[in-house]
Order: structure tokens, then C-alpha cells, then sequence
């Protein structure tokens, strides 16, 4: 399924769920702003759901281990890197972020889906993970806005859930051991899947980013004015896989032309934009495909001295262009509960994050390395200023954010958008809509402390 089709049928106002994805429908001075699919808006089209199967499946590890547990969702295999995510809410958010394509993710919240699936809260027009391991799936969800549970979600799109699982030794195992290859399905296809296991390659070695991105270039909010009535400045958003709330978050503070990844800086420029922006994503970012033309994009932009903001693995992106190398961590970080320090200020945030793969430390190296030492090549800084590293991970010390000196650019690792997760870093939008002006209006680029 696309990521930006646009619907055909028209938002619900008032009268019962709402129905689509339109970011610019709030925001003042748009008159018809588009409106694309939510994840959710197929079980508004379901009369009948489709039961539970509840057969017994086998979850099988590429290290041989083996679990044994009850299969729902659509009856498929599952394959993929099994990962886990710590937060207890949120799943919904989790099971629609594009950054979990080509992964099969865990839940370590024992409950999954207590309060349902909710109309018009997707994080995109799918459902990206290969399969999804839990340890009990809640059938009855308990809210009176539900509109389905998760077997209901991952049916209507074609992915494949396994419960009974003790998600509590599985995640210790790839704590200890690192994100491992696997595969799930039905019992009786243990052989079959024994083989499938042997002969599969690790997701990174995909285009993900290109299977995510939207298709083509779309102004989510013509005629955006701040509340004063003044245009706002227009914003490129390079889609790797963006979050539907990040883009809500950059139509309140720009119009925001929503961009394919595949874009080039030349065909963007057409768009007159007054700044970049560099999503989150799936995937290895530096692989040669369409993460490779994001980032000289970034680069372009960050040459020609045009603002430039990058999340995730926009922020992975823009350390590759900086000279740095990007790494493979043990097992990632992912959930709503990962505390960040802010170099600068002394002050921990707690954030929002998925990702598998890191920026190396200027001076540390790679810090909480996969045992396979997968890494990129380090090459040269193609951005033409010097950066420092601004946010560290409370935890393991691994680089979160970077400030580029004399330029208008920072990254970030984290998710600011706060979908799902804390508030903390959200603000920093606003950091960046600041540079914006301040660049529009000729203001100098005040100086920074330290440099590498």
C-alpha cells in the first residue's frame, strides 16, 4: 500500500470516527488541503472481521532456539530481524511506523492491544513490521472509540502475530546475543520454514527506505499563514518513512511539500523551498539506494547554506555526509522511555526512539556495536563545515544529535514528534523554525562553543 495515496472519500467531521490522514486541514489560510489513508480507515471498511485462528505456530530463531505459541493475524509466514520495543502503550504508533519495515517486532509489555485500534491515530497508511510477537493479545479491547483490535489490523493487512510467547527471555536473548534473523508460522511447517530460515538474508541489505517512501512530490498545506496572517516559509520534507505526526508538526510551522526520497536536490529546488527536512527511516543508511540519494540531497542543501534539519535516520544520513561512520547497534533502541543529555544545557530529555543503526563518536568510535561489526565505510565531510556532538544517550553514551558550525543544520537521533512517547523534545521544532526565520531575515549564524 502507498504511503501517500490520497482518499477519495472526505474526512468525518462530528459523525462518528474519523476517517484519513490530512495535516494541513487545521492549519490557517489552507482552503482544501489533501487527505491520505490511515492504517486504520480498512477496518472501517470491514463489515465481518475475520476470527482469530489461534493455531499452533513455531517462532524459530536463526541461533536455533525455538518458541512455541498461538498464531493471529493473517495467515502468512513471518520473516525478517526480530527486534523488541519496550514501550507499554502506543502500539498502534509502533505497528504503522515505517521505520519497522523488513523487521519482526516484539512487544515486551506483556498486554497487547487492551484499548484497541483507533480511527485516525496512525502513524502512516500501513503496517510495516514482517510479523509481531507478544505474549498475550487482548481479543476485547476495552475503549469505547475502538474500532477494532490489533488481530483486526494486522489481518486487513496481510501481517502475521504470534502470542504465548515469553517475550521476557526472548528480549533478554537479543540483549545478550543482538538482533537475530527469524522466522514464524504454523507448526505443521516446521521444515519448510527451517529452510527459508538458512537461506535469508538480513533486511539491511534491502532498499527499505525506497519501499517506504511516498510516491510522488505533494504541498500538504498551500497557503499556510501564521496567526498573524503571514505566509510561512515553505519546507521540503524528504520522506525515508516519515511518521504521519511529524508532518503535523511541520504544517503548523511551514508549508511543507511532502517529498519522495528518490527526489534529487535539483528536482526539490523546483519546489522553491526556503528548507530541508530529513525524516526517520528503515534500514541501513548506508545503503547505496535511495537512503544514498537522500543524503547528498542533505548535503546539497547544507552547501548551498539553506537550513537543514534531520531525524533518525536523516540524522544518520547527515553524519555519513559529515565524514562519520554509521554502525549496526547490538540491539537498538526502540520505545518511548530512552533518556537523552543535551551536551550543551546538562539536561536529560526522555524520548521517543527506533532505530537499529548509529553515528560513531567522533572520538569514542562505535560505542554498543553489533556482534557482527557491520559498519559503513568512513569517507569524507561533504558539508563543507565542522560539526560537534551535541546529545549523547543517558544509557550507552551513543551519539544522538549533531550541530554543524557555521551553518544553520542540526540532528537529531530521537523522535520529537512525541507519537508515541514524551512531550520533552518537541520544542525543538520550534529551535528549528527559528533558524528558518533567522535565515530568511539575513540574520548572521551566531557562533557555537567546540568543534571537530
Amino acid at each position: 500500500m502507498t504511503k501517500n495515496r490520497i482518499q477519495a472519500a472526505s474526512l468525518m467531521s462530528g459523525i462518528g470516527p474519523i476517517r484519513g490522514f490530512s495535516p494541513g486541514a487545521s492549519v490557517s489560510g489552507v482552503k482544501t488541503p489533501p487527505i491520505f489513508t490511515d492504517a486504520a480507515d480498512l477496518l472501517l471498511d470491514s463489515d465481518t472481521p475475520e476470527p482469530l485462528s489461534g493455531a499452533d505456530g513455531l517462532l524459530l530463531l536463526a541461533d536455533g532456539t525455538r518458541y512455541r505459541g498461538r498464531l493471529f493475524g493473517a495467515p502468512v509466514v513471518a520473516e525478517g530481524e526480530l527486534v523488541f520495543t519496550t514501550g507499554m502503550t502506543g502500539y498502534q504508533e509502533s505497528l504503522t511506523d515505517p521505520s519497522f519495515a523488513g523487521q519482526v517486532l516484539t512487544f515486551t509489555w506483556p498486554l497487547l492491544g487492551n484499548y484497541g485500534i483507533h480511527a485516525g491515530t496512525s502513524e502512516s497508511a500501513g503496517v510495516w513490521p514482517r510479523g509481531v510477537v507478544c505474549r498475550q493479545l487482548m481479543e476485547i479491547p476495552d475503549h469505547r472509540d475502538s474500532v477494532g483490535n490489533v488481530h483486526d489490523l494486522l489481518f486487513a493487512h496481510g501481517v502475521p502475530g504470534i502470542q504465548d510467547i515469553d517475550t521476557r527471555e526472548l528480549t533478554c536473548r537479543v540483549r545478550e546475543h543482538g538482533t537475530v534473523l527469524c522466522i514464524f508460522g504454523p507448526a505443521e511447517m516446521e521444515r519448510e520454514m527451517l529452510v527459508r530460515l538458512d537461506e535469508m538474508t538480513p533486511p539491511d541489505v534491502e532498499d527499505l527506505v525506497s519501499l517506504v517512501t511516498c510516491d510522488n512530490a505533494v504541498l500538504l498545506n498551500e497557503g499556510a499563514v501564521d496567526n498573524e496572517g503571514n505566509k510561512l516559509p515553505r519546507l521540503a520534507a524528504i520522506d525515508c518513512g516519515v511518521k504521519y505526526n511529524i508532518l503535523r508538526e511541520l504544517c503548523r510551522r511551514f508549508e511543507v511539500v511532502w517529498c519522495p526520497a528518490t527526489t534529487t536536490f535539483d528536482e526539490i529546488l523546483q519546489w522553491n523551498p526556503d528548507a530541508f527536512f530529513a525524516s526517520n527511516g528503515p534500514g541501513d543508511p548506508a545503503h547505496p539506494g535511495a537512503a544514498t540519494t537522500a543524503r547528498n540531497t542533505l548535503a546539497s542543501a547544507v552547501r548551498t547554506g539553506l537550513p537543514v534539519m534531520g531525524i533518525c535516520l536523516g540524522h544518520q544520513l547527515m553524519g555519513l555526509a559529515a565524514g562519520l561512520r554509521t554502525y549496526k547497534l547490538r540491539y537498538g533502541h526502540r520505545g518511548a522511555n530512552q533518556p537523552v543529555v543535551d551536551l550543551e544545557s546538562g539536561r536529560v530529555y526522555i524520548t521517543s526512539q527506533n532505530h537499529g543503526f548509529a553515528v560513531e563518536d567522533p572520538e569514542k568510535g562505535m560505542l554498543a556495536p553489533h556482534p557482527t561489526g557491520a559498519c559503513s565505510d568512513r569517507g569524507a565531510n561533504e558539508l563543507e563545515a565542522p560539526f560537534r556532538v551535541r546529545h549523547v544517550n543517558a544509557n550507552d553514551r551513543t551519539v544522538e544529535g549533531l550541530d554543524l558550525i557555521g551553518k544553520r543544520a542540526f540532528t537529531i537521533q530521537y523522535h520529537p514528534e512525541a507519537c508515541p512517547g514524551p512531550h520533552d523534545a518537541s520544542p525543538l521544532f520550534d529551535r528549528f523554525a527559528e533558524m528558518v526565520e533567522d535565515h530568511l531575515a539575513g540574520k548572521p549564524i551566531p557562533a557555537v562553543r567546540g568543534e571537530n
